[in-house]
């Protein structure tokens, strides 16, 4: 009986360690693939880019892990198979606070509490065209994150952090080599 018990406590934890890193497996197996944006923010940089919004800030205080991620999703097998992926990473670990489905079209944001805070937050979207996530891990207010879900301020966030974090990066000119050099966008 006791062997069935740790057994069965084993399974769980191993389970459990598995989906909680599966946003560190899809970041790593897609972050090389073409065409793609990935964006893994130090946490001595989570300062500058709380300056995009009020509730950029508000979520920015608490957060020691943001990573944003933006993939084409061309056709629609490749469109349901990062669907399927991102289900597969949210699974029965994290709380769907809300999801709008439209054909194979994805816009879900799902949550991970601990205790009486929210811990982990997963912006998912698609609209056939391209994917994107927003992830945090943190310390946040469930109100706080119920409410921006509702008015879809989420769904802002990732284009506010790719342009935060475009400013002042090298320009890649593949015609000239040498334009490069030195020359940033302040764009």
């Amino acid at each position: 009986m006791l062997k069935k018990f740790v057994f069965t406590i084993g399974i769980l934890a191993f389970s459990s360690c598995g989906s909680y890193n599966s946003i560190d497996n899809f970041y790593e197996a897609h972050k090389n693939d073409n065409q793609v944006t990935a964006i893994r923010v130090p946490r001595f940089m989570l300062s500058l880019i709380s300056g995009i919004s009020p509730e950029m800030q508000s979520l920015i205080g608490n957060t020691k892990d943001l990573r944003y991620m933006q993939f084409p999703s061309a056709t629609p097998a490749r469109t349901e198979f990062l669907n399927k992926q991102m289900n597969g990473i949210t699974g029965s670990s994290f709380i769907e606070v809300y999801r709008k489905n439209d054909n194979l079209k994805r816009n879900v944001v799902s949550i991970r509490e601990k205790r009486n805070a929210v811990r982990e937050i997963l912006i998912y979207n698609n609209n056939t065209i391209n994917g994107s996530f927003l992830y945090f891990n943190g310390n946040f207010d469930p109100a706080k994150v119920r409410e921006m879900a509702k008015n879809e301020e989420f769904q802002k966030l990732g284009s506010g952090l790719i342009n935060q974090m475009n400013m002042g990066t090298p320009e890649i000119n593949p015609d000239d080599e040498s334009s490069t050099s030195g020359k940033t966008d302040k764009g």
